[in-house]
Formats: structure tokens, C-alpha cells, sequence
């Protein structure tokens, strides 16, 4: 868990914000996974929400009043040590194509998964707001967390396992295969 002890003043996360960024981008790409051709898992850690939050608070100038509120808000999307957490966005530039897509995934929050051997782990989408409106027209944006057991995190640690990213809805059905270097990089988040 990040806490306000852990930031840096706005001042000094500028100077360093170059060379933080490009610390972090090699990670970032490992946790950087494609599913089909509109879906992206962005896999969060400790170190992507600190650095999140320490660009928010930069950009918004919000000083220490805002601090509780970007805690609040990125603290819950670092894995606890027995799962993964994942910003999953749908991706599409064009804003006519992706107005088109979403209407057509209402639910597709409910039908990510990660596959872990022969166990299929469900997404558990955040509570914060419902991600589907009435209408069927799905976010842009999920924020979901993969509980694992111990006898996953093994299976998850064995390069002769493949470990897989997956979607089952009707109209965006898709898989993903994590790369080793992914792999060994996510094992990072496990306790």
C-alpha cells in the first residue's frame, strides 16, 4: 500500500520524472498484454500506481488535499500478493467505431479471464461504479483483479505451463498467451 510518506514532492517527482518514467517502461511492457484487436491488459503493480499517483498529483496541482483522493482511488489496483490486477481498456481511436463496438460488449467486464493451467480465474471487476450501462454499452475502461490460490501462483511459476489471457463474450471472443519474460515478470506481484 502507497502512503503519502511514500511520494515525493511535486517539485522533486519533476526532476526525476524523465528518468522514472524510463526506469519503469521495460516493466510496463512485460505487463502490457494484447487480446484481439481492440483489448489491452495493462497488468498494475506497487511501482505503476506510484508512479501514477505521482504524475496525477503533478498534472492536477491538487497539492495535499488531493493526496487522500489519489490513494483512495489507486491503492486498490496493487495485487495483494495472492493476485493480479489488471486495467483492461478497450481501445479503438475512431470515435464512431468504438461508440459502435462498446454498444455491442455490454457485460464483457464479466467475461475476462486468465487462464492458469486447466483453471480458468474470472476477473472480479472493481465495485466502484457499474461498468455497463443500461442501454448494453460497455466502458472503455475495467479495472479487475484475479484471485489466485497457492496451487495457482505454482502452476502460474511453471514455464511448462502456458498462462493465458481470455475473453468468452459472444462477440469478443479471444486468447492471449503471456510471454515468459511477462510471466516471470508478473510473478513479481506473488508473496
Amino acid at each position: 500500500m502507497i502512503t503519502k510518506n511514500d511520494l515525493l514532492p511535486d517539485a522533486e517527482f519533476a526532476k526525476r520524472r524523465k528518468a522514472w518514467r524510463a526506469e519503469l517502461l521495460p516493466s510496463k511492457r512485460l505487463r502490457r498484454v494484447a487480446l484481439g484487436p481492440y483489448c489491452t491488459f495493462y497488468f498494475e503493480s506497487y511501482d505503476t500506481m506510484l508512479f501514477q499517483i505521482q504524475e496525477m498529483l503533478l498534472v492536477e496541482k491538487g497539492g495535499a488535499a488531493q493526496v487522500p483522493d489519489e490513494l483512495a482511488a489507486y491503492n486498490p489496483l496493487i495485487p495483494n500478493g495472492s493476485e493480479l490486477v489488471a486495467t483492461v481498456m478497450f481501445e479503438i481511436d475512431d470515435p464512431v467505431r468504438r461508440e459502435a463496438v462498446l454498444g455491442r460488449l455490454g457485460g464483457a467486464e464479466d467475461c475476462l479471464f486468465l487462464q492458469v493451467g486447466s483453471d480458468k480465474v474470472m476477473g472480479v471487476p472493481e465495485g466502484d461504479i457499474e461498468r455497463t450501462r443500461e442501454d448494453g454499452k460497455t466502458s472503455a475502461v475495467h479495472f479487475l483483479r484475479f484471485p489466485l490460490s497457492p496451487a495457482h501462483i505454482a502452476v502460474f511459476r511453471d514455464p511448462a505451463t502456458q498462462i493465458m489471457v481470455g475473453c468468452e463474450h459472444e462477440r469478443y471472443g479471444h486468447l492471449a498467451a503471456l510471454s515468459p519474460a511477462s510471466r516471470a515478470e508478473l510473478t513479481r506481484d506473488f508473496a
